[in-house]
């Protein structure tokens, strides 16, 4: 199996760049996430109108 570094420049795929910035997009949508839901008092879920997928019982 062949794992890409992060320093590596392939032809595709990972680039030290992309990676990066696709980290800290993630790092900054799960803050908001979580501060949407501390002020709203509503999960992702019911955020989403999928709250009933929590009630399924």
């Amino acid at each position: 199996m062949y794992l890409a570094s992060p320093e590596s420049e392939s032809g595709w795929g990972f680039h030290r760049r992309a990676e990066l910035l696709n980290g800290r997009m993630a790092m900054l949508g799960f803050v908001i996430g979580l501060m949407v839901e501390a002020l709203s008092g509503q999960g992702i879920l019911q955020q989403l109108g999928l709250g009933a997928l929590l009630h399924h019982g």
